[in-house]
């Protein structure tokens, strides 16, 4: 099937919908789903890696310095990538982007082995371009494909689909690690698991499509060019530094991924053993899924104005992050970098009470991790529906991201004390939410407006075959 011509006659317009169905292969519902599945075994994997603390070795320095180099490449590549998507279309961008997870936890099996870090951070480096050019793509297809008064229900779709990559990543190292409770580095069949999960999603990412070819129920496609150029995506990427809807999101950018750090090594990597570290994940990961359903249905379902639901989401997630940081800040004062837990004495998820309020609280970071950056993913994609000017947005938003990702693994490198990383998280996601709020009052619009302008400007003749019109994109 084919996408709309030059005129995209009927584009958005409520009331004429075309009788498609929501399951076809060119169904933003599908290539979400699709794209999700990619985000499983690529990213989701990663993260469960990441999650053990270390990347599962039981000194952090290769883990640190290899992160550091890929958040670095990740901030230029990021902000670049939605360029690089609008040139080459999503499954060239996907797939190279994809192919470089496979190599850094190559990485790690090599490093398991042979102890050499200088392997581990170019894939590190190596990944950072990979996953700014997947995260793009990404963000470009979870924000505009959908319709736009349901992109909060497509957002908790994709991410449960991706966390659930977490979750399964999780079990991998807590099955292949079960009798192993003292201090040791995973074993070679963990890292193996993942390699093989990121090669099914590398070449999955090929069954993605244009954007141009993804058609709504409404009869609607995702973009209206069909083609973009070097020069152009570069004097567009840098009209976004002077842009001021995403400056107000520079807190944000940088703040949601700033605290992984900090709750990777310094909370699961600290206080518990390494098959505990695993089984820990299965959970960190499976809160993402509830706290991005949850976030979802109310940024979508809560109110009829789009602009009050996207308030009434800021609103939820930022009380709810006031009162994780300050149990998170409860249990911090009771341990320091200088007074960590002895690796005899690691939590083991056998200790009952002991081990109940910790996990509760790493469980709770992963509640929050999801509805803040899926809170952030409405808030963009309530800014444009166009997915080429959707995927710069979203591109500049991982870029900053990252940038703060790369600051966050030397803050811990440099043995930053444990309480300070967590302050510092804290008041970097408590700024984000006046500033969301104010670009939410200033550059939202509510649904309404936007389909009675729709209808002013454009009207279906009743003699129209629309399912013509799809089918042949030269009509």
């Amino acid at each position: 099937m084919g996408s709309y011509g030059d005129e995209e006659i009927g584009k958005g317009l409520p009331g004429s919908p075309p009788n498609y169905s929501i399951f076809r292969y060119n169904s933003p519902l599908v290539q979400v789903g699709l794209i999700g599945l990619v985000c499983f075994c690529c990213p989701g994997m990663f993260n469960a890696l990441s999650g053990m603390g270390g990347g599962g070795q039981v000194d952090h320095t290769a883990a640190n310095n290899a992160n550091t180099a890929l958040y670095t490449t990740f901030a230029i590549f990021g902000i670049l990538g939605g360029g690089i998507y609008n040139i080459l279309g999503p499954q060239k961008t996907l797939f190279c982007g994809c192919s470089t997870y496979i190599l850094y936890a190559g990485s790690f099996l090599y490093y398991n082995h042979h102890k050499h870090q200088a392997f581990v951070v170019v894939a590190g480096g190596l990944l950072g371009i990979g996953a700014g050019l997947l995260w793009a793509a990404q963000g470009a297809i979870m924000t505009s494909y959908p319709p736009h008064d349901r992109k909060g229900t497509y957002i908790s779709m994709f991410w449960s689909i991706f966390n659930m990559g977490g979750v399964i990543g999780g079990l991998i190292p807590f099955v292949s690690n079960y009798n192993r409770t003292t201090a040791a580095s995973v074993n070679d069949g963990t890292y193996i698991g993942f390699m093989v999960f990121m090669a099914v999603g590398t070449f999955l990412s090929l069954a993605i499509l244009h954007p141009s070819k993804v058609v709504r129920n409404d009869g609607s496609t995702c973009t209206n060019i069909k083609y973009s150029s070097v020069s152009m995506e570069l004097v567009q990427i840098l009209k976004l530094f002077g842009n001021w809807k995403m400056l107000l999101m520079v807190p944000a950018s940088w703040a949601s991924n700033f605290f992984y750090t900090y709750q990777f090594n310094n909370v699961n990597g600290v206080l518990f053993n390494l098959r505990t570290r695993g089984l820990n994940n299965v959970f960190y990961w499976g809160a993402q899924m509830i706290g991005s359903v949850f976030i979802g249905s109310i940024m979508d379902y809560s109110f009829k104005s789009r602009k009050t639901r996207g308030l009434v989401g800021i609103i939820v997630v930022g009380l709810l992050s006031t009162a994780i940081w300050g149990g998170g800040l409860a249990k911090q004062l009771k341990y320091s970098r200088d007074d960590v837990p002895d690796y005899i004495v690691l939590l083991d998820f056998k200790d009952g009470s002991k081990f109940a309020g910790p996990f509760f609280l790493y469980f709770s970071y992963g509640l929050l991790d999801a509805m803040f950056q899926s809170m952030v993913y409405w808030v963009i994609g309530a800014l444009a529906d166009d997915s080429e000017v959707l995927s710069r947005y979203t591109g500049f938003y991982k870029g900053i991201q990252s940038a703060g990702g790369a600051v966050a693994w030397q803050v811990d490198s440099h043995n930053v004390p444990f309480v300070n990383q967590l302050i510092a998280n804290w008041a970097l996601t408590t700024i984000s939410f006046p500033l969301l709020v104010a670009l939410v009052v200033l550059a939202v619009k509510d649904d309404n407006k936007d389909e009675v302008g729709a209808a002013k400007k454009v009207a279906i003749p009743s003699n129209l075959d629309i399912s013509t019109t799809v089918d042949n994109p030269n009509k």
